[in-house]
């Protein structure tokens, strides 16, 4: 077999009607994705562990509640696939890094416990590149994960398990992180619908951080409409994160199908060729999109944002100088992984140079380098001055334009191991999607027809700040007409 994909997707809202309304169990739902997890997660490793026992216990505690009449929430029995990079308390959280090999959190990232308090039933961790590092889901520590559309190809990454979970059919919903484009790339590859919230829109309370400024938590679905139902309910102010905004939460799903009439559409000239490495079938799929677009009546022009062409130089210095600081709590000292040597510094750089893997350890180095003396104003200083350049030249286009609309990823998947002695090839894998990471944006990917190797191909929407409901408009509106 070389491929595993469901022959048709249950939504996450229609699995939660019928939970609520007791047409069935949600421990029968339950354990219909534990079978399908069962039967093809050795050829996909979507997974760094499946929690079963942990999930058929929440399932029972649902099924208990709604017998009593209770309201478990808008997704009441929805198998959720939690990306290992977001604590949950008691259960393994790796990072897939060995470095944090024997750590229980003692508590649960506030996402996760929106989740379960919304009634999704929690069926595993999900495998990523080490602490969110990579764009193919092969940096782990684990081993790769592996595209269920075509086995012998990446699903994308870093949120690589994530998508790939939602594409086999063995979680309905994931949840990824987005540094670069680590849930909005995978989606694009695995055929599925990946959205990066507001930055501050969603609480990184309990997320493992690897580019502070730049992280967000967001989710994968099989339609618009699950996305934006789980959007809402991970989304609003958390006092425990201090970056989170201070605003009421956001209602999407409410005005999804409102459609596209009257709305401006800018199409990202350099996206759409301007750059090295976008092929022409992307860049055709996306003119479709734009064609549909104009057809239900957007106002569709192209747009030039000048700054994007510097987005990949300035992403991979800005992140790496954030990692370095923050992977440095890594020390043997408190949790995971400990290398003993004759010394306390003995120890630490034992336990670094066993626990870390070859690109976290790449991205240490870049980052410090970048932020040493002598070389800060150079590398450093410079990429801020882009990434302030960014945000004027996004604040002019959005002063015309609801949206903007970008391939997502610049090829379709691509074979395991054709990238990973590359690193800079590798790298431009994010160069459509950095741009909103690095102004704090909302973006999200939508697939949108396939590749002449029948890949799946992803469509790009961003929006300003805080918008993302005429984002989900314009998704809704090319789903509707792409399937």
């Amino acid at each position: 077999m070389n491929s595993v994909t469901p022959e048709q997707y249950q939504s996450a809202s229609e699995i939660a009607d019928l939970v609520a309304t007791r047409e069935i169990s949600a421990l029968e739902i339950l354990e219909r994705h534990l079978n399908k997890i069962e039967e093809h997660e050795k050829d996909v490793h979507a997974f760094n562990l499946v929690t079963i026992n942990e999930a058929r216990a929440a399932a029972k505690e649902t099924d208990k509640l709604i017998s009593e009449g209770e309201n478990v929430g808008p997704l009441a029995g929805v198998p959720v696939a939690i990306k290992d990079n977001l604590c949950t308390k008691g259960i393994p959280t790796t990072a897939s890094s060995k470095i944090l090999e024997g750590w229980n959190p003692p508590y649960d990232a506030t996402v996760v416990r929106k989740l379960k308090e919304a009634g999704a039933t929690i069926v595993g961790k999900t495998n990523l590149d080490e602490f969110a590092m990579g764009s193919s889901t092969e940096n782990s520590a684990f081993g790769p994960t592996r595209n269920p559309h075509d086995l012998t190809c990446v699903p994308g990454g870093s949120s690589g398990g994530s998508a790939a979970a939602v594409a086999a059919g063995f979680a309905p919903i994931a949840i990824g992180s987005d540094t670069g484009g680590s849930i909005r790339q995978p989606a694009a590859l695995c055929g599925v619908v990946g959205v990066k919230p507001t930055y501050g829109g969603v609480s990184r309370y309990g997320l493992l951080a690897f580019a502070s400024s730049l992280d967000q938590v967001g989710p994968f679905a099989t339609s618009v409409k699950d996305a934006a139902i789980v959007h809402e309910v991970i989304g609003g102010y958390d006092p425990l994160d201090s970056t989170s905004i201070k605003q009421a939460p956001n209602s999407f799903v409410n005005e999804i199908d409102q459609g596209v009439k009257k709305l401006k559409v800018g199409i990202i000239s350099e996206l759409m060729g301007g750059i090295d490495g976008i092929t022409q079938e992307v860049i055709d799929q996306t003119n479709i999109a734009v064609s549909t677009l104009s057809n239900a009546g957007a106002q569709v022009e192209e747009v030039s944002l000048p700054a994007a062409l510097y987005c990949l130089s300035a992403y991979y210095l800005i992140a790496p100088a954030e990692a370095s600081s923050n992977l440095s709590r890594y020390d043997g000292v408190r949790y995971g992984l400990r290398v003993d040597g004759a010394n306390l510094q003995e120890m630490n750089v034992n336990t670094r140079t066993e626990g870390f893997g070859d690109e976290v350890k790449r991205r240490i180095m870049l980052g410090t380098y970048a932020l040493s003396a002598g070389y800060y104003d150079a590398y450093y200083g410079k990429a801020l001055k882009v990434r302030r350049l960014l945000a004027e030249n996004f604040a002019e286009l959005y002063k015309d334009y609801d949206v903007l609309l970008s391939p997502t990823s610049p090829c379709t998947a691509f074979k395991l191991g054709a990238k990973v002695d590359d690193p800079m090839t590798m790298y431009v894998n994010d160069v459509c999607t950095i741009p909103s990471n690095l102004v704090g944006h909302p973006a999200m990917s939508i697939p949108f027809g396939s590749g002449k190797d029948g890949m799946p191909i992803g469509v790009q929407i961003l929006a300003p700040p805080m918008k993302e409901s005429v984002m989900y408009q314009v998704a809704h509106t090319l789903e509707k007409a792409s399937q």
